[in-house]
């Protein structure tokens, strides 16, 4: 009935106290800044690449290679939510939260407001394509810009596009939890989804309370990593989301 199995994906869910990233948005919007919880899991993912670096890595011909920087992929929806679109975060673990937010925030708008040509005309060309020639088309480009490491600026395409890891926010679209597929042309090791903050009675010092929590879901692709690594990198992230304040005084 079943073939032997061969899919590496590894699928976690967590829990997070939310209420240290509810107070740091609100400190923040004090100050004029606009923060969401997908901004502080990004973050946290570039703090928890930093400290295992052995994840930081990209696979060819079955051999790990470092990445020269740690670089984290949102995906984020535009077109009153009907369509999505991906912005990488470059250097993520030198960079503030507040610093990817307001990147993020003007990013998106050029994307929403059509401003960005290139961008424009490599969405008519893939809307385009029949798909047999697209299935060709985005293996060809993901050789190039993955295991050749070039940029190609015909398509607005440029070398490692998905970066270290991904994150998205099913939150958004009132999720309280979700999964995602790793596909074969991202070529990271951790996909990342932020749920909705709900509400959830949870035990502390021997009593049942409730309190706000972040639901957070990852797929983690075996090929990069172990247990071993599963566990300090996760170490890492749940450090971050405790006290992101601490981390924000960034090198």
């Amino acid at each position: 009935m079943w073939r032997p199995p061969e899919d590496p994906q590894i699928f976690g869910a967590l829990e997070i106290d939310a209420r240290p990233v509810l107070a740091q948005i609100l400190r923040e919007h004090v100050r004029g800044h606009r923060l969401t919880p997908m901004h502080f899991v990004g973050r946290a993912v570039g703090h928890a690449l930093r400290a295992v670096p052995e994840l930081n890595v990209r696979i060819v011909r079955g051999r790990a290679y470092p990445r020269e920087t740690i670089d984290v992929f949102f995906i984020t929806s535009v077109a009153h939510g009907d369509e999505l679109a991906g912005i990488k975060v470059e250097d993520i673990d030198h960079k503030t939260v507040t610093e990817v937010a307001e990147e993020l925030a003007e990013r998106s708008d050029v994307v929403k407001r059509s401003r960005d040509r290139a961008s424009s005309r490599t969405k008519r060309l893939v809307d385009a394509l029949p798909p047999r020639l697209l299935r060709t088309a985005l293996r060809a480009t993901a050789f190039l810009t993955e295991r050749l490491q070039v940029d190609v600026p015909g398509l607005a395409l440029r070398r490692s596009p998905f970066g270290s890891a991904m994150v998205t926010n099913v939150g958004m679209f009132g999720l309280p939890q979700g999964f995602a597929p790793l596909a074969w042309m991202y070529d990271v090791p951790l996909l990342v989804l932020v749920g909705d903050i709900t509400d959830r009675p949870v035990v502390s010092a021997g009593h049942v309370v409730v309190r706000p929590t972040l639901s957070i879901t990852t797929t983690i692709d075996h090929r990069f990593a172990d247990g071993g690594h599963v566990g300090l990198a996760m170490k890492a992230f749940r450090a971050y989301l405790a006290e992101p304040e601490r981390f924000e005084s960034v090198d």
